[in-house]
């Protein structure tokens, strides 16, 4: 018989009453489930049952598990009757941790120095007040000679200048102590709550069956808070013309005071509070996004679009944990690092995921600390097949820019991350995958290559200005050249554009673009090129804007940039 039930309620202590078969398990987990928020955890044990009841107490757990995810198996003539869980604040209250003996030992030389140098302040301040009380004395005493009052005078004011002295160093020093003292108390707590933090325990109450006793393997699952994982991708291309390997890798963190020591773990894309009852669906509703709109939850980097504008170029993932700006100078290694482990709380950001779960096992075993920081597992690799073509927008770029278009991604079950871009060895930079796109090419900048040389130069004989009583026509030409240096033939996408009028008095004429293709509602223009190696391409694009003369009109573009104002 085997027995697997899920309790989403507790039953009260009163009933879990089996002394005469209580047995306590510590039991390292056998492989977790890292959801991207939350793990479920996984224990087995062959265990010993008499007849009659027996309760098993799990100790030593996370004190973040959730009770309605307790699940429990047992194989044999085994029936369950209860199950309950607690919080144990004494547990790891066994364990000995010498960064806290070390703390204690420094706090109880740091009392002893304060209570020495409380004595000598009060010890002072004694003096002083003796020595008033006496110079007051001496002052009503008759017959004194000048001569007598003076040295007198001067003992006095050179004792309490001396002693006023001691007590300036004394309480700059108490003061100085007093902060190391609060500092260390403040680690002692830290240090308390890792070493010693509060832990979960579980208790089983089973029924066995017979007059035997028997053995039985069994399990226990549950799910814990503050742990999960985020993607992170690295995209390596060797060279033009050759797949892209995409190295999918993951973060994982573990806030759950317990350590996971040489862990089996798979990581899944589920809920995992997933409810017990058969799913329904919900309306689907299509309507027309802004796929720039993706990138608004993004810290974004900004570079010259290949249309002219200001594009993101990158996307760099929200931080798993901060960095607060907080001195760690007057503190030692372990101090300092001690105190960074404290603050460090994990972010989280939404992201859109498949509505079919994925799940990844990961072969390798990882030790993953409870420490609340992001530990690299590897998840898998892929080689994707990729074309390539260069894009040049030499109106803004004089270098052309290498892009990759890899297709198939959208079967890999990847979830939207950030992507560090390799080419030819060298890093790149950083993209981001998005897989709520339904495009099913994922477009890559690979950088700058200097192997094409781009050029956009005024043709002056070209560009005129004329005026008459009412009007105003200025006239622009711009030749454009590439060059392909490379030993092999390359694919160019050429980019430029025409001024859009916005004003029916502003008429703007196209008058030559060599061939491009133009688009009327951006003023794009865009010529695509097989250029053999060694050889070179020219274009050149001509317009001219026309206005009334009495108005202005800025007919040139310009870009923003910041300089030092003096």
């Amino acid at each position: 018989m085997k027995l697997r039930l899920l309790l989403p309620f507790l039953l009260a202590p009163a009933i879990l009453r089996a002394d005469d078969n209580k047995q306590k398990l510590e039991t390292e987990p056998a492989s977790i489930t890292v959801f991207l928020t939350g793990a479920e955890v996984l224990h087995k044990k062959q265990v010993t049952l008499s007849p009659g009841r027996n309760e098993l107490v799990f100790v030593g757990l996370s004190s973040k598990l959730i009770p309605k995810s307790i699940q429990f198996t047992a194989t044999g003539n085994v029936s369950l009757l209860a199950i309950s869980n607690r919080i144990d604040y004494i547990f790891g209250q066994k364990k000995n941790d010498v960064r806290i003996k070390q703390i204690n030992d420094s706090l109880e030389q740091i009392s002893d120095a304060l209570e020495i140098m409380t004595g000598q302040i009060e010890a002072f301040e004694s003096e002083k007040n003796l020595l008033r009380a006496n110079q007051n004395m001496s002052g009503k005493e008759k017959g004194l000679s000048a001569a007598e009052l003076k040295l007198a005078a001067d003992f006095y004011r050179s004792r309490i200048t001396e002693i006023n002295t001691e007590l300036v160093k004394l309480r700059r020093k108490q003061e100085q102590q007093t902060e190391v003292q609060n500092r260390l108390s403040l680690q002692l707590n830290e240090a308390n709550r890792r070493t010693n933090p509060p832990m979960g325990e579980i208790t089983i109450l089973v029924n066995v069956t017979g007059t035997a006793k028997i053995t039985s393997d069994i399990t226990l699952h549950y799910v814990v808070s503050d742990a999960g994982w985020a993607p992170s991708y690295d995209l390596v291309a060797e060279d033009v013309g050759k797949p892209i390997e995409l190295k999918y890798r993951a973060k994982v963190f573990n806030n759950t005071d317990v350590d996971w020591k040489d862990i089996k773990l798979k990581l899944s894309t589920a809920d995992p509070m997933r409810s017990a009852s058969a799913p329904q669906l919900e309306k689907w509703a299509l309507n027309f996004e802004n796929p720039n709109n993706y990138a608004s939850q993004y810290q974004q980097q900004q570079q010259p679009s290949v249309y002219g504008g200001n594009a993101p170029a990158s996307l760099s993932q929200q931080n798993l944990y901060n960095n607060n700006d907080i001195s760690y100078e007057s503190m030692s290694k372990d101090e300092a690092q001690d105190q960074k482990k404290t603050i460090a709380p994990v972010q989280y950001e939404q992201i859109q995921i498949s509505e079919l779960s994925a799940e990844f096992d990961i072969k390798s075993t990882y030790d993953i600390p409870s420490d609340g920081r992001p530990y690299i597992v590897d998840v898998t690799s892929y080689n994707l097949n990729a074309t390539y073509e260069y894009r040049a927008v030499p109106k803004i770029e004089r270098e052309a820019f290498l892009l990759a278009r890899i297709t198939g991604w959208e079967q890999l079950d990847l979830v939207e991350g950030p992507a560090n871009i390799y080419f030819g060895g060298t890093y790149v930079g950083q993209s981001y995958i998005y897989t709520r796109s339904i495009d099913d090419t994922l477009d890559l900048s690979l950088g700058r290559d200097q192997k094409l040389v781009v050029t956009r130069n005024k043709l002056k004989e070209f560009n005129s200005e004329k005026s008459s009583t009412t009007t105003r026509k200025e006239t622009y030409s711009y030749e454009m050249v590439i060059k392909n240096t490379r030993n092999a033939p390359v694919h160019v996408m050429l980019i430029d554009q025409l001024p859009i009028s916005q004003d029916a008095e502003i008429i703007v004429t196209q008058m030559e673009v060599s061939g491009g293709n133009v688009d009327p509602a951006t003023g794009f223009v865009e010529w695509g090129f097989d250029i053999p190696p060694g050889q070179t391409i020219k274009v050149v694009i001509t317009y001219s804007i026309k206005y009334p003369k009495n108005k202005v009109v800025n007919t040139r573009k310009y870009k923003s940039r910041s300089r030092a104002k003096f």
